[in-house]
């Protein structure tokens, strides 16, 4: 939330609305009044390049139009919210540091409201750039933060876009990842039970299988929460691949139309040949070949509804080697 003091700023500043804000109104502004940018633009008391900078604004950051003089844009800098995906859990992705709301003035380039020309699309490329940036050994800081919100962006202020969809699922996305990859280097990373790890905010994937149900982005979005359900470390002990395989099977029949149905069958007979290894570990041979029969019916499923596609083939190698006698956990030298 934003200190009370400002509020009081912008409230002065701004006119006042009498009419009730609309829902996706989330900056709390009109939303003619907000904008973002696309590039780095520096804040400065006056219009004039010699006059004091007080503030920093990047791409995807929003700011406030209070207005204009030849060249130059008086706003409000800095006026994020956070995201209202799901109000009963925070999001824990920020940036470094947070920026400080300010007034103060901008050059009239780059700035991206609602009512500019085909500036969904605009958005929508800065972000796919940036985002492209950002998977670089060297990536610029704050690369994939500012990918996140100018995806963002495309949602709120082109809601009707239809670019929105995946704008909404590239943005969860990136956030997501990015607290996998943190979470992934804490010690509870490699506990067997899903409950004893950070659980990654799911508010965004859960707001775009409201909005979009039964879509693509909503299949990708149950795709990623399944982070959330998979042991961090298996220990060797089946309980682990058992469920797992479980979670798989059952995405891959919910979603047959995700483009991650195929990877999530095929990780359902890795998995049942895993279990082939560690139940002759346990001397359970009944288990272990009900598992190897999974393990090729499961394979062979896969040539006719995945049948170009590589996990296809990948899973028939597993399933080759459970025929054979080869272990897919452990080793594999006799």
């Amino acid at each position: 939330m934003r200190p009370h003091a400002l509020a009081a700023v912008l409230l002065f500043a701004l006119p006042v609305c009498a009419q009730k804000k609309s829902k996706d109104n989330l900056s709390g502004y009109d939303r003619s009044a907000r904008a973002t940018l696309v590039h780095d633009a520096l804040v400065y008391v006056g219009p004039d390049d010699n006059s004091t900078k007080v503030a920093e604004v990047t791409p995807g950051h929003e700011v406030v139009v209070i207005d204009h003089s030849g060249p130059w844009v008086k706003v409000f800098a800095n006026t994020d919210t956070p995201d209202q995906a799901d109000p009963d859990n925070a999001p824990e992705f920020s940036s470094d540091a947070v920026p400080t709301p300010a007034s103060g003035w901008i050059k009239d380039k780059g700035v991206i409201t609602a009512q500019t020309p085909n500036g969904d699309a605009v958005l929508f490329g800065m972000a796919a750039n940036l985002e492209e940036l950002a998977e670089q050994p060297h990536a610029p800081k704050n690369a994939a933060e500012s990918a996140h919100l100018l995806y963002r962006r495309v949602v709120e202020y082109f809601p009707t876009s239809t670019l929105a969809g995946e704008a909404a699922w590239r943005s969860a996305d990136i956030r997501w990842q990015l607290d996998k990859a943190d979470n992934s280097t804490l010690p509870s990373a490699k506990e067997q039970e899903a409950y004893l790890r950070p659980q990654i905010y799911e508010g965004e994937m859960k707001r775009i299988q409201k909005t979009w149900p039964g879509s693509k982005y909503a299949a990708l979005a149950a795709w990623d929460m399944l982070d959330n359900k998979i042991c961090g470390d298996w220990q060797g002990l089946p309980k682990c691949p058992e469920m797992e395989a479980g979670l798989y099977m059952k995405y891959a029949e919910q979603w047959q139309e995700s483009p991650k149905a195929a990877e999530a069958q095929y990780n359902a007979v890795y998995r049942m040949g895993v279990l082939v290894t560690m139940y002759l570990v346990s001397d359970d041979r009944k288990r272990s070949e009900d598992a190897a029969k999974r393990c090729q019916t499961l394979a062979a499923d896969m040539h006719t509804r995945f049948p170009a596609s590589d996990f296809t083939r990948r899973a028939e190698s597993i399933a080759y080697r459970v025929k054979q006698g080869i272990p897919i956990y452990g080793t594999d030298r006799d």
